[in-house]
């Protein structure tokens, strides 16, 4: 999507909650130069305050952050503001997470990374059709090494446990955890 051909409502009003300072401050300035105001927040603490003073029109929320969970600012936001576009981010891409976002009020989820151009697709689809597919999807392996993670994490980094679950050897499990994530 070229910057010079959004078409942004008439309340520009964005606000992006996410931990990861760098890509928020790289996010907020490509979507400002795409015609967005835009507010930033690293925490859910600081971001409740932004809504409670200014309910925007439209937010991008990262699901996991430092102090809580990014569904309570979806909640929060679509209570004080129903007509907000809401997009969550995550870096597992769970279809149970993205269910859950949807039903607290979030209006798409995009799996990191993701760039300004799909945020930008993400806030202004009209949602009757299917979004283009990404530029840089996951890879297959990434996707598999992803869910290998996830599970890991919750089981509470139990090898065994995870093995089992995801009806693996554990020592194919053990080389899998002992490499890189790929690309």
């Amino acid at each position: 999507m070229d910057k010079m051909n959004v078409k942004v409502g008439p309340d520009p009003t964005l606000l992006l909650v996410d931990d990861d300072e760098i890509f928020v401050t790289r996010l907020a300035r490509a979507m400002e130069k795409r015609g967005f105001q835009t507010e930033t927040s690293l925490t859910v603490a600081s971001a409740l305050k932004n809504i409670q003073k200014n309910a925007p029109a439209y937010a991008v929320v990262d699901l996991r952050l430092e102090d809580g969970n990014g569904l309570d600012v979806v909640e929060t936001l679509r209570e004080k503001r129903p007509d907000a576009r809401i997009i969550v981010l995550t870096g597992y891409g769970a279809i149970a997470t993205a269910v859950a976002a949807v039903k607290m009020g979030a209006t798409d989820y995009l799996a990191k990374p993701a760039d300004a151009n799909d945020v930008t697709s993400a806030l202004l689809s009209s949602g009757e059709l299917l979004p283009p597919p990404p530029e840089n999807p996951m890879s297959a392996d990434r996707v598999r090494w992803e869910h290998i993670q996830r599970v890991y994490e919750q089981c509470d980094r139990n090898v065994s446990e995870t093995a089992r679950r995801l009806h693996m050897h554990r020592r194919t499990l053990q080389r899998i955890l002992a490499k890189r994530g790929p690309r």
